[in-house]
């Protein structure tokens, strides 16, 4: 029964991937490609036996992948996006900075249109929340995946909510989908095999009029929205990033929290 249900439940997961692949020109062969290294890569990581060292032959059994092949495939480097990992994470804290930060506030507590240079300007907002970066080059990538303006006069506009989602930018969307999927899957995992659960709540009604869904729409946008700039503050009020002089004897953990709406034609 658990096999049927781990069936149905795999079938469900990739119909969204899949449309995805397919829109991009991924084949089924492409797939298998990419599948193959993982599921050497979490055999060798996430099921070695205690106190035995990890062998081809394990991982060739635990996989089904042929013995040779696993070898192969165990001396290749994980594919990671850390680069865009980077980018992403580096436009999300100086956006949020220019959300929390005083000095980048107009007298609403709104982002203020900021001039390039100055005490209370764009590279001084660059510079506090991310190092040594080159403002000029931070502009021109947050300019190109949409996430600031720049009108004639050299002001810069934080748009449209004050969050830093590269809608220009398809790459950098991919690679969101690839994070957010594997941190859903992942509290998942955890829950399937601790008692103590990670935060996993989803309301959903199936007989809706596309007026409410489009009414629920919008206000579950403006109320997680405020409810993740709350959350944010909290986060960045115990990030060493955001406070450097921080203790680095208590470990480093990644956390955090998604929220993210769905709709699906019952027709």
């Amino acid at each position: 029964m658990i096999n049927a249900a781990l069936q149905s439940a795999i079938a469900r997961v990739l119909r969204p991937l899949v449309r995805v692949l397919l829109r991009h020109g991924f084949s089924h062969g492409d797939f298998n490609e990419i599948a193959k290294p993982v599921f050497v890569e979490v055999a060798d990581s996430d099921f070695r036996l205690p106190g035995r060292k990890q062998t081809n032959a394990r991982v060739a059994m635990l996989t089904g992948i042929q013995r040779k092949e696993t070898g192969r495939l165990m001396a290749l480097d994980p594919v990671e996006g850390d680069e865009l990992d980077q980018q992403y994470n580096r436009g999300v804290r100086i956006t949020a900075g220019w959300r929390r930060d005083s000095d980048f506030l107009n007298a609403a507590g709104d982002p203020a249109p900021l001039a390039f240079d100055g005490e209370a300007g764009f590279s001084e907002l660059v510079r506090r929340y991310s190092g040594d970066l080159p403002a000029r080059a931070v502009l021109d990538e947050l300019r190109r995946v949409g996430t600031v303006s720049q009108d004639k006069d050299g002001m810069i506009t934080l748009l449209p909510d004050g969050v830093h989602t590269p809608l220009a930018d398809v790459e950098a969307q991919i690679n969101i989908m690839g994070n957010a999927g594997k941190d859903l899957l992942s509290t998942i995992d955890h829950n399937l095999q601790h008692t103590d659960k990670y935060l996993q709540l989803t309301v959903a009604y199936n007989n809706l009029p596309l007026t409410a869904a489009r009414r629920f729409q919008h206000i579950s946008h403006e109320e997680s929205l405020q409810l993740l700039k709350r959350f944010d503050a909290w986060l960045a009020e115990h990030d060493r990033d955001s406070n450097p002089g921080m203790s680095e004897e208590d470990g480093r953990v990644r956390a955090g929290i998604g929220i993210y709406y769905f709709e699906e034609d019952m027709r």
